[in-house]
């Protein structure tokens, strides 16, 4: 995987941390740098951790299914990002909640990464090395925490506006990514 698909998977994980971020800033009264920190790096810590523990489970099971690792990776990154899609048409709003207790984020952080779990699984099958593994679950956290950072401003300032665009970008960026993966290994063979 280059770092041009990293990036793009990068911002299309962070999508779903960058609508609750919205959902946050559009919550609190009176945003303070604090604020914006905390989401920031709480939903960009969950980002990059969630990849690492998908990768030793897929690895643990990797031997056993290499020959259809392409398609394991297709179906995962397309429900995943269909999922989003469905979610930014059916127009389900988040509740808008401003505490930063650690049950709250610790729970919103869990959820909005499961996705990235997922695509820890794929990343068995597609990054070789333990240094490419970190380089890409800390390019994906930081990618996070700037996207979460920026949503908890952008939803203080804008409201919803930009909610609904980022959970459709980020589910069709899913989606193509799992595309070319398949693609990439079908013609390959």
């Amino acid at each position: 995987m280059g770092i041009i698909e990293l990036l793009f998977l990068a911002a299309g994980l962070s999508m779903d941390a960058f609508a609750v971020s919205v959902c946050k800033g559009l919550a609190t009264p009176e945003l303070k740098l604090r604020h914006t920190l905390i989401v920031g790096a709480w939903f960009g810590g969950f980002q990059a951790l969630m990849p690492v523990i998908g990768y030793f489970l897929g690895s643990t099971f990797a031997s056993y299914i290499t020959a259809i690792d392409h398609w394991i990776a297709f179906i995962l990154l397309s429900f995943i990002g269909g999922n989003m899609i469905r979610e930014a048409v059916n127009g389900k709003e988040e509740d808008a909640d401003s505490s930063l207790a650690f049950r709250v984020m610790l729970t919103m952080a869990v959820a909005t990464s499961i996705d990235a779990l997922a695509v820890g699984i794929t990343f068995a099958f597609l990054i070789p090395t333990l240094t490419q593994l970190m380089l890409s679950v800390l390019l994906i956290g930081c990618t996070t925490f700037i996207f979460s950072a920026a949503g908890v401003k952008i939803g203080n300032v804008f409201g919803l506006k930009y909610k609904k665009k980022a959970e459709l970008t980020g589910g069709i960026i899913l989606i193509l990514l799992g595309i070319k993966i398949l693609l990439e290994h079908l013609w390959v063979i």
